[in-house]
């Protein structure tokens, strides 16, 4: 009787990384034989093609060797969801999540594996960025988004923690089963629970191109993280108003006083000004920010799909694997 090797599904998402398909393609191929020869497993390679507009798909499927497959989306649905086409696609032993630029290195990619084989009792390793290029001001902004979104919650959103990690194939099909439409995999890895460790490393450079993430996707990436996970930013809203509110209570008796006592005239329009800008503007904020938790809600209720996809390309002689689950689900 033949005995099966323990297998690893490398999932890495990519968008418009034709220059890098090269690169990557080789860094896989190292990678697999590292994988081979420390820990005697065999490795197959999911990338998906999140709608890019460029040949990538193609660089990959020259250059890629061994067991993989290439899932390409019928259009751009964001990282998030693509990672989640990626494990979907999984069935590995333990699944590796990877970023496609060259930043995840081989030698941190190797020392996450180590680390989950060598703790049977840990479920999943993740890098965490020690951010050690980022100025001040971002590092003080990550920190309060971090300190305002953990608090009030059941489970702790790990700081500067991304999509790469290994984990067990046992927790990748268990976030399989988390269907979000509006999808934060910061706050999914950190919900769905089990055994959990950090371990710190620094990014390389990417090898080509500039990053995908402005300033401006940041902030509404955060703000996805906000609707999805806290209801911090309603409370601090309704604060805000009750703030004003009582702050329009103390106004209103010191004037009181100065006409009672002293025979002040009451300032008329300026002091309407202000009251009226100041609650206006609260008011707006708050019916702003009640939409964008209405639009989740929306989002989630409409049922569609959570990503369609194109095509699946596949090497010519793939390790013989159990069929996934259904991909557009």
């Amino acid at each position: 009787m033949v005995e099966l090797r323990p297998s690893l599904d490398i999932v890495a998402p990519f968008f418009n990384e034709s220059a890098s398909a090269s690169a990557f393609a080789r860094l896989l191929g190292e990678l697999e034989a590292a994988v081979a020869q420390r820990f005697g497993m065999t490795v197959h390679k999911i990338l998906v093609d999140d709608g890019s507009r460029d040949d990538g798909a193609v660089r990959f499927s020259q250059a890629l060797t061994g067991s993989w497959e290439i899932v390409r989306l019928s259009r751009n649905f964001g990282k998030e969801v693509a990672v989640l086409a990626g494990l979907d696609q999984s069935r590995g032993d333990m699944v590796l999540i990877m970023d496609a630029d060259l930043q995840h290195s081989l030698d941190i990619s190797l020392k996450l594996i180590a680390e989950l084989v060598a703790h049977p009792d840990i479920d999943v390793v993740f890098a965490q960025n020690d951010r050690r290029e980022a100025s001040w001001r971002r590092s003080q902004l990550a920190r309060l988004f971090y300190s305002l979104i953990n608090s009030s919650q059941r489970f702790d959103i790990p700081e500067n923690a991304g999509d790469f990690r290994v984990m067990r194939g046992a927790v990748a099909r268990a976030l399989t089963s988390l269907r979000d439409k509006r999808r934060f995999n910061k706050g999914l890895f950190a919900w769905a629970g089990f055994r959990q460790k950090a371990l710190p490393y620094s990014p390389e450079s990417r090898a080509s191109g500039t990053s995908k993430w402005s300033r401006l996707n940041l902030i509404a990436f955060s703000l996805e993280g906000f609707t999805s996970f806290s209801v911090i930013p309603l409370r601090l809203i309704s604060l805000s108003g009750l703030l004003a509110a009582l702050a329009g209570a103390l106004y209103g008796a010191k004037v009181f006083f100065e006409v009672i006592f002293y025979g002040i005239a009451v300032p008329g329009y300026p002091s309407l000004l202000v009251a009226i800008v100041l609650l206006g503007g609260l008011n707006l904020t708050l019916l702003g920010l009640i939409g964008e938790y209405v639009w989740v809600t929306l989002s989630e209720s409409k049922d569609r799909p959570v990503y369609l996809v194109r095509d699946v390309v596949r090497s010519v002689a793939p390790v013989d694997r159990p069929e996934p689950g259904t991909s557009n689900r």
